[in-house]
């Protein structure tokens, strides 16, 4: 083969793997529900149950985390631990992820896909974000006890 041609192999394999892809199961399930992949940190998942009847589930993380979101840069906590229900296009009762605006912390209760849209609910308060901002995982910017 000619050195070149393995060259341009090599440094298309480092740019792929490169990207922020997660590879876990539970950023997979959440294709299968309508939500993008982007909506779980690219951070180490433990574990995770999903009750296919009830649609309740469990994601355990390799420890807590912040991430930035897009657009209005909020910043979200996520726990090490986050529950909920999962139905097509819907999760509701969510516990875990927590995002601070107006100087204070407020708990995402739940998550619409809504075709091109994200909407997250905060009590009775909703933010809506194209789902394209969710295409790939977000980075844990830093490790954070639980809140």
């Amino acid at each position: 083969m000619d050195p070149k041609i393995l060259i341009v192999i090599v440094l298309f394999l480092n740019l792929i793997s490169s990207k922020s892809t997660p590879s876990s199961s539970a950023h997979i399930d959440l294709t299968s529900y309508g939500f993008p992949v982007g909506l779980l940190p690219n951070t180490t998942v433990l574990s995770h149950v999903i009750n296919k009847t009830s649609g309740e589930f469990s994601i355990k993380l390799g420890g807590a985390c912040k991430v930035t979101l897009p657009r209005d840069n909020y910043v979200a906590t996520y726990s090490d631990t986050i529950t909920g229900k999962i139905a097509k296009g819907k999760i509701s009762e969510l516990n875990g992820i927590r995002v601070r605006a107006f100087l204070k912390r407020w708990s995402i209760t739940g998550i619409r896909s809504s075709g091109d849209d994200i909407v997250f609910e905060v009590g009775l308060v909703t933010m809506k974000y194209p789902s394209k901002n969710f295409e790939d995982s977000p980075a844990c910017e830093g490790q954070h006890s639980s809140s």
